[in-house]
Formats: structure tokens, sequence, C-alpha cells
């Protein structure tokens, strides 16, 4: 089977976080015995290059182990760059923390990587110099152009980080249904109507997962009404899940800085989990 990444990318600062960033990434690149791209857009004299070095050194690597691509220009811009000249298959970045609180949220470079990238891009919260696998994993399966292929991605993502469970989230709209059937249907039967839509959803989710590879793996099905994009935040934060997996926005959407589809909003303000938003690149989105 053709490993999901053959090259992962790390933007990397020399930030008091940037051993963890490079453990988490590091972990990545054996699970998925990926090449290892590092980007660093700034300074980068005898100083930047000694500091990375011993931090390699501290997972047995040396320069020579990896690709570093040293920049100097408008960060974003700059890992948008070297991620297509690379040919990255999925990009690291860190979250930023609001000031006093445990929240995170995605910043203003990470939303323009996000907005042109034509890789997946791994966004996470807090990482660790002892980083752990993603177990207990949350995938959106909302209509979606990638949703097929989010979700094969999700599955085989899954069984590689050996997860415990992999919960399968879908958002439908009952207002609808609520807004049609409430004057005609008894309570009853406006009930049996509403099982009725969750049952054929679910119907729908297990057509998709039949698509994909998903032996082995523990499934949950769950079907959210509500907030779009806010329900699948929060499903996330109660299931304590370590990631939540994502299709990349169409382009199309894209067209002013900084804006994303509502229900992506919800998920960049306030971030339940780490968050991987799968794009698999300009050979899949027009296929």
């Amino acid at each position: 089977m053709t490993p999901l990444f053959k090259k992962i990318g790390l933007a990397i600062a020399f930030s008091p976080r940037v051993e963890a960033m490079l453990a988490e990434t590091i972990r990545l690149k054996n699970t998925w015995e990926a090449e290892l791209v590092l980007i660093h857009v700034g300074e980068h004299g005898d100083t930047e290059k000694h500091t990375l070095n011993k931090l390699l050194s501290k997972h047995n690597l040396s320069a020579d182990d990896v690709t570093v691509c040293w920049r100097k220009g408008k960060p974003a811009n700059e890992i948008l760059k070297a991620c297509k000249e690379q040919q990255i298959d999925l990009l690291v970045t860190g979250a930023l923390r609001k000031e006093g609180l445990v929240q995170h949220y995605v910043g203003s470079i990470a939303r323009k990587i996000l907005r042109k990238a034509n890789c997946s891009v791994l966004t996470l919260i807090q990482p660790s110099v002892t980083p752990a696998p993603f177990d207990n994993i949350v995938v959106s399966a909302d209509d979606h152009v990638l949703t097929q292929e989010t979700l094969r991605q999700a599955c085989t993502f899954a069984n590689r980080e050996h997860a415990q469970w992999l919960h399968v989230a879908r958002e439908v709209k009952l207002y609808g249904l609520s807004m049609s059937s409430a004057d005609q249907a008894t309570e009853e039967e406006y009930t049996q109507l509403r099982h009725k839509l969750v049952e054929d959803e679910i119907d729908h989710v297990q057509r998709l997962l039949g698509k994909a590879n998903h032996a082995g793996l523990k499934i949950n099905i769950k079907i959210l009404s509500g907030k779009s994009g806010f329900e699948l935040a929060q499903f996330a934060k109660r299931k304590s899940a370590n990631l939540l997996i994502v299709s990349a926005p169409p382009r199309r959407l894209m067209l002013l800085d900084r804006i994303f589809p509502h229900d992506l909003e919800y998920v960049f303000a306030e971030l339940p989990c780490n968050l991987l938003i799968v794009n698999p690149g300009k050979e899949h989105a027009h296929g």
C-alpha cells in the first residue's frame, strides 16, 4: 500500500516549543518511514545551524539525514513555496495559545498556509518531547468533494497509529425537518421521521466506510445536529479525542484572505484537540 506521507515537513522557529515540535514530527517520520524536511524562515547563521544540529542529535539524526530549507522573506509565503518545491505531503505546524487561557487557536500565518497549501496540514496544540500516538480520533464525514478520500486516509492513519477508536461524525440539518413537519405531524410521527433521517444518515456513512479499509478498527458513527462545526468540535471534546480530521475547504471558497467556511471557523477559533486537514493535492481535487 502506498504510504499516505512520503515527505513530512516541519516549519521550525527556534522557540521554546521547537524541541517538542521536532520530537512529534520525527515520531510521524518514523511511523510513516517518510523523509523529513525542515523549513526555517529568518536568520540562519552558525548559531541557528548549531542549535538545529544539537536538537537533531538528541534523536540520533544529523543535518545529513534531513533536508533543511533556510529561507528569508514572509513566513507563510516561504513555507508554502518550500512545500511546493519539496513536494511535501504533510506539513506540521503549531497552534497558538490564547493569553492566560488553556484554549488554542489557529493563528494568522497558519491560516494563510491552510488556505493555500497543496498538501495536508497537521496543527498540534500541545506538542510533547515524549510524543504518543493519536489513539482516539474523530473524523468528519460531512458532504464534501473530498469526504471519501478523507475517510480513506483517516482509516489508514488510525490503523497505522493503532488507534483505539475512530469516531465518524456527520452533521445533519434537522431544522428543515422540524419546519416542514411540525404543523402536520404528531409528536410520535415527528420522532419517527427524525429516527428515520438519522438511520438514513448512518447508512450513508456505512456505505462510505465500505469503500475504505477499516478492518481491525473500532468504529463509532455519530450523527450530530446543531451549529455546523461547533457540534463537531464539542463532540471531539466530549470524546477526549486527541486528533480531529477534516477535509480541506474547496479552493473556490477561499477568495478572501482569512475567510473560511463557518464550520471550520468554529474549529479554528477554539481547537478542541490536534487538527489534521486532509488535502491530497491537485490530482485528487479534480479527480
